[in-house]
């Protein structure tokens, strides 16, 4: 085999090997975008849900809510007003019904891309809309029967400790009262973790070339004098 035979082998092995290079760098950067694009939309939707918590445990209530409900035939009065305040919190989820759809549909996406690992924070998510939606259950029972007659007090304080711990999960409070509060801050904290992560692509080839070095700043009065942010970078 002479010189330019052997030339043109190299030169075919090496156009070969920057198609191939080419296209798998192609697909991770495709990867790299669609991932960086659900995990933008993922965060964006939680941000959301948080804002819709908010808004079904706001304490106030409007003008007609919770007169859709359908009242049953043999409801008093007293208990279609305790009924009807509690579906004041179904209303209001169905009101942002679409949403919670959308983030459960998401969820098998995200886990398909990132792991199972990484639904955690859609399961927190789902137990939290879910542990507010059995308090306004059990609220609907608990205020119909404040006013009945108990027959002995402890068995008034046991119904009245039960209106007080559902109501701290019904009605959005002071926060060291408030029990749904800080599991949504923790579970939004999650999320955000996550995302960020990828949004930021650490741990990826492209952050490494792209990684800015901290540069040193010497006191120009006096070079040997260490700050305290020195001395940690040169322990």
């Amino acid at each position: 085999m002479d010189w330019m035979e052997l030339i043109k082998n190299i030169s075919i092995i090496i156009a070969s090997w920057t198609a191939v290079y080419g296209i798998d760098q192609w697909r991770r950067e495709y990867r790299g975008k669609r991932q960086a694009e659900l995990a933008e939309e993922v965060l964006s939707l939680f941000y959301e849900a948080q804002d819709a918590i908010g808004h079904i445990r706001n304490p106030f209530a409007f003008g007609g809510e919770g007169a859709s409900r359908k009242a049953g035939e043999n409801e008093t009065p007293e208990e279609k007003d305790a009924f009807d305040k509690a579906f004041v919190i179904f209303e209001r989820f169905k009101s942002h019904q679409e949403l919670f759809n959308k983030i459960h549909a998401i969820r098998y996406r995200f886990m398909a891309q990132f792991g199972v690992d990484s639904a955690k924070p859609f399961d927190n998510l789902r137990n939290i809309t879910n542990e507010i939606q059995v308090s306004a259950q059990a609220l609907a029972q608990l205020w119909a029967r404040q006013n009945r007659y108990f027959r002995t007090g402890q068995q008034e304080q046991h119904h009245f400790d039960q209106i007080q711990k559902h109501e701290a999960v019904f009605w959005e409070g002071l926060e060291d009262s408030d029990p749904i509060s800080p599991k949504l801050k923790q579970c939004v904290a999650e999320i955000e973790t996550t995302c960020r992560g990828i949004l930021s692509a650490k741990g990826t080839l492209y952050s490494v070339l792209n990684y800015e070095f901290p540069r040193k700043h010497r006191k120009k009065n006096n070079p040997s004098q260490v700050t305290p942010a020195d001395g940690l970078r040169h322990r």
